[in-house]
């Protein structure tokens, strides 16, 4: 039984993070490990209601209010178990996600939610901590061979539940080393490698293959895999940034696509190279975008010694607070999202936006100038109106745009497999989560565009339990979504 004062008696409260002075001098993680007596009294809160939401919220099905009770009462082997029993990686999850899940807690009805995302990191911390994650025993092998290209969270959870399943398995990655975007997309302050390693490590000794600096299409042949495995899944992200070509002084040296600043920044902090050619060190940044991505633009830049940050977002600053009208409980809620790069320094500046990126003479971006705007929707188009007499000009030395993604790439292997993109830049998947290709699967951002990483490891699990029964598999792998199912929404 939970603890039915629990919520009463203790208020939501998170781990001190790092002080800003020493976080911002390194790549560490900004929040150290929380106490288990911390962890205990935010689990309590947790009121295992009669309809946990929490359940909807997250893709994964995540049994929350059992691994909570369970760490109320000190059973961490238990709670590990249950943790694992929906979610392949929650030490991941539990770092990167935002949190859906909480957003649809009944007690944030009229008080501040569980921390179900922290107490979901610290169980995954003392699973490792405490020696209970080692390698799982895989079924009888079935003969069968699969293809998972792509090393992103979505590719490794169908790895994982297809080589436990008995089906060989080998993960295509054409970076130099394994993990998508948890490699070099997302920064150390954040998500530490270490993390990401020791998931390998227990993938490789569960039977998982690794095939890296291999580009799928260029390298290696869809002809090639199709012969060689019985089945193949595509999971290569959607890694095609939004761009602004029409925006005057585009082509100015110092523009960048965020995600180039991003991958250059931590190639460098993992050892791979020995400097980046992005480098905001004692220049003036300017970054388009609100989201996770800028936020990490944000914080690299702090760390890489910027002179001074601009933070341009297109929309009006959001409430602090849920609007019941506009997103009510227990959808996902517009609202100002704090992270920890903006107590780090830097200026927010919303309901702009760059009506040019202006040259120095040379080629190079001196500033850019931006005017206040409007933005309203006709016929389901954005229209963006300029606020007349409002124009200024900011100093930008570098300028990075995170404006977000337009879908998976254009690359040689679609047209190889046989797929196309759709309109919004994605593979579309049948039922089956099969594209139009026999025996070629689809899955994570690939499949449904930029997501959240609850969802690509969600959608791994459903495809590799797709691919268990075309390949005639003995019984039945979990699927928590299908290829139409869609998050909590309230229109």
């Amino acid at each position: 039984m939970p603890d039915p004062n629990g919520f009463l008696r203790y208020p939501r409260r998170l781990p001190e993070r790092r002080p800003v002075p020493v976080r911002i001098s390194d790549w560490r993680e900004v929040y150290p490990p929380a106490a288990d007596d911390l962890v205990r009294e935010q689990a309590t809160r947790c009121m295992d209601c009669g309809v946990p939401f929490c359940h909807d919220g997250c893709p994964l099905g995540n049994r929350i209010p059992d691994w909570n009770d369970l760490v109320r009462t000190g059973d961490w082997a238990a709670a590990v178990e249950s943790l694992h029993a929906t979610n392949n990686f929650p030490e991941f999850t539990g770092r990167l996600c935002p949190a859906p899940c909480e957003a649809a807690c009944v007690l944030g009805i009229g008080d501040d939610p569980v921390t179900i995302k922290q107490v979901e990191v610290e169980i995954a911390n003392a699973a490792f901590d405490r020696g209970l994650v080692t390698p799982a025993a895989p079924a009888a092998p079935t003969g069968r061979r699969v293809a998972v290209v792509g090393s992103g969270p979505a590719g490794l959870a169908a790895a994982q539940q297809l080589v436990r399943a008995g089906h060989a398995v080998t993960v295509y990655e054409r970076d130099d080393a394994v993990g998508g975007l948890l490699r070099y997309g997302i920064p150390d302050f954040k998500l530490e490698k270490e993390h990401v390693d020791r998931r390998l490590a227990q993938l490789t000794a569960e039977g998982v293959e690794f095939r890296t600096g291999v580009d799928v299409g260029v390298d290696v042949t869809a002809a090639q895999l199709r012969a060689e495995y019985d089945a193949v899944l595509l999971a290569c992200g959607a890694l095609a940034g939004r761009d602004t070509p029409q925006t005057p002084g585009r082509g100015l040296r110092g523009v960048h696509q965020a995600m180039e600043h991003l991958v250059a920044a931590n190639r460098v902090v993992a050892g791979r190279d020995a400097a980046t050619p992005i480098d905001a060190a004692g220049r003036h940044v300017v970054i388009i975008g609100g989201g996770d991505t800028a936020a990490d633009c944000l914080g690299v830049a702090h760390r890489q010694g910027a002179l001074g940050v601009h933070q341009l977002d297109l929309y009006p600053e959001p409430p602090h607070t849920r609007d019941a009208a506009r997103d009510p409980w227990p959808t996902w809620p517009w609202l100002l999202r704090d992270y920890p790069a903006h107590e780090e320094g830097g200026e927010r500046v919303f309901a702009v936006a760059v009506q040019e990126f202006v040259d120095d003479g040379t080629g190079q971006v001196r500033a850019v100038r931006i005017a206040e705007v409007t933005v309203t929707k006709r016929d389901g188009q954005r229209i963006v109106t300029p606020v007349p007499g409002s124009e200024r000009e900011l100093p930008a030395d570098l300028v990075l745009l995170a404006i977000g993604f337009e879908g998976t790439e254009e690359q040689p292997l679609l047209a190889q497999f046989g797929v196309e993109r759709t309109a919004r830049g994605a593979v579309d998947a049948r039922p089956d989560w099969q594209t139009d290709v026999d025996g070629v699967f689809v899955a994570g951002d690939m499949h449904r565009g930029a997501s959240l990483i609850v969802w690509a490891i969600a959608e791994g699990r459903a495809a590799a339990a797709a691919i268990h029964t075309y390949l005639g598999g003995t019984g039945s792998l979990p699927a928590p979504v299908t290829s139409a199912t869609r998050p909590l929404a309230a229109r």
